[in-house]
């Protein structure tokens, strides 16, 4: 059976080779599920707090060694690394505290002696998870479907196995029963026959929009509920009146957060034509200050992508932009698996950096006569996951707030997912929700009862 291999994108050299489940082993684990689930679900809401604290516990206590694991997998700097491992936390104590109010039966007043609507776990659910936030992904899918009675089958990125294999042992060491969450080892190629397994309740995907049109197919022809968390290529939208200070200072992590390796990264930055020139020349100058290197050490700002062939992406991403005119103001060189912090200017439509989610760090700057022709450009993506907005008019603000075509719209800061707040897109950036209460709700039987009057 073909492994899965984990590669040290600072260090190439260092190479973890992970066996896959076997044919038969896929097998039992599968036939196995429903079973799991069926004791599962019978579990109290104080049972599953009770293990959803513990877990939050673990965390924190070892975010460190949990951090290393993610950095040496990705390359992400371990800072990032341990915050990523912290809102793990948070969001395990979220769900926690608040999943049986979000899950408590509503009485409903109807003609009848008694209706009510319930909301009861479906069964195993198949988390399909990518490499970019290797702990946060999983967690913020893992929280709300076990405290909502489901159990989880997870396929990790062939890449952050190590991540994987932690994950599972936090939530045994937690108390959680044998195979109420489990990790499977196993290639993409093997998705689709978990997917049609009958044990398999519902699907939840992140990832690229190919995996999520593939998922979507599968899950679809056999009636199984899935949930797509897709690309994005948010917009950084400045306007003339907006405090530039501010701006910048947002600017930065909203891109550079993960290396640009997020779906959430702002990507196209839109700005007002009185401010154009110079945001572009402070942030050139921001961006000369960055540390560029060894993402084990505190003092780094960004470590390499993911990959060799991630930044190779990224690479030829930029050149054909470039090529079909915008200017490159800094950046553009790759070294292995590093990509420089990069300005492009003069993008517009057409291009890859406005068309297409770059996946790397790339401020793709772009300019706008006036908010409408800004939020025309925002718009004008195949992608809705979120948009950013620097003004100081309540004008501008709620031309955004009401008109742009994202899951998200951040006004004075950065997108970024909350548990207190639902998370998702639109358009090509997938459907469903995860989080708050709607994330929890996804994959449950919304059930109606009625009791007549005898």
């Amino acid at each position: 059976m073909p492994v899965l291999q984990s590669v040290n994108p600072y260090d190439p050299s260092r190479v973890v080779n992970y066996p896959q489940l076997s044919g038969e082993q896929l097998t039992r684990l599968l036939e196995r599920a429903r079973p799991v689930f069926q004791t599962y679900r019978k579990h109290s809401m104080v049972q599953r707090k009770e293990g959803m604290d513990r877990v939050a516990v673990l965390l924190r206590e070892h975010n460190r060694h949990f951090a290393e694991i993610i950095t040496r997998e990705m390359g992400k700097p371990i800072g990032e690394s341990v915050a990523e491992v912290d809102k793990c936390a948070w969001v395990c104590e979220f769900y926690a505290e608040h999943a049986a109010e979000f899950l408590k039966a509503r009485k409903v007043k109807t003609d009848a002696k008694e209706s009510l609507v319930q909301f009861q776990p479906l069964g195993p659910i198949l988390a399909v998870m990518p490499w970019n936030f290797p702990f946060w992904q999983v967690f913020r899918f893992a929280a709300p479907t076990l405290m909502a009675g489901n159990t989880v089958l997870l396929k990790h990125a062939s890449g952050v196995q190590g991540c994987a294999q932690a994950i599972q042992k936090i939530f045994t060491d937690a108390g959680f029963g044998e195979g109420v969450f489990r990790n499977m080892a196993i290639g993409s190629d093997r998705v689709a026959q978990v997917i049609e397994h009958p044990s398999v309740a519902a699907v939840t995907l992140t990832g690229s929009g190919a995996a999520g049109r593939s998922v979507a197919e599968i899950s679809g022809r056999h009636l199984k509920k899935c949930v797509l968390e897709l690309g994005g290529s948010n917009a950084f939208v400045v306007l003339n009146d907006a405090s530039l200070e501010k701006a910048l200072d947002v600017a930065i992590p909203a891109r550079l957060q993960n290396g640009g390796q997020s779906c959430i990264a702002a990507k196209r930055f839109i700005l007002e034509s009185g401010v154009a020139k110079d945001f572009i020349a402070r942030l050139s100058v921001r961006l000369e200050h960055l540390k560029v290197g060894d993402p084990m050490r505190e003092d780094t700002d960004m470590g390499p992508l993911s990959s060799v062939k991630q930044a190779q992406e990224v690479e030829k991403q930029v050149k054909r932009t470039v090529e079909m005119g915008a200017g490159l103001v800094r950046g553009g060189k790759r070294d292995g698996a590093f990509f420089g912090p990069t300005i492009l200017t003069g993008v517009r439509p057409g291009m890859p950096a406005f068309d297409e989610e770059v996946f790397g760090p790339v401020f793709a700057v772009m300019e706008a006569d006036s908010p409408q022709h800004a939020l025309e450009l925002s718009n004008r993506s195949p992608y809705g996951l979120g948009v950013q907005v620097f003004t100081r008019s309540d004008d501008s603000a709620r031309l955004f707030m009401e008109d742009a075509e994202e899951g998200a719209v951040f006004i004075n800061d950065m997108v970024r997912s909350d548990p207190r707040l639902p998370f998702g897109g639109v358009k090509q950036s997938g459907y469903g929700r995860e989080l708050s209460v709607e994330g929890i709700r996804e994959f449950v039987n919304v059930k109606t009862g009625w009791v007549g009057k005898s």
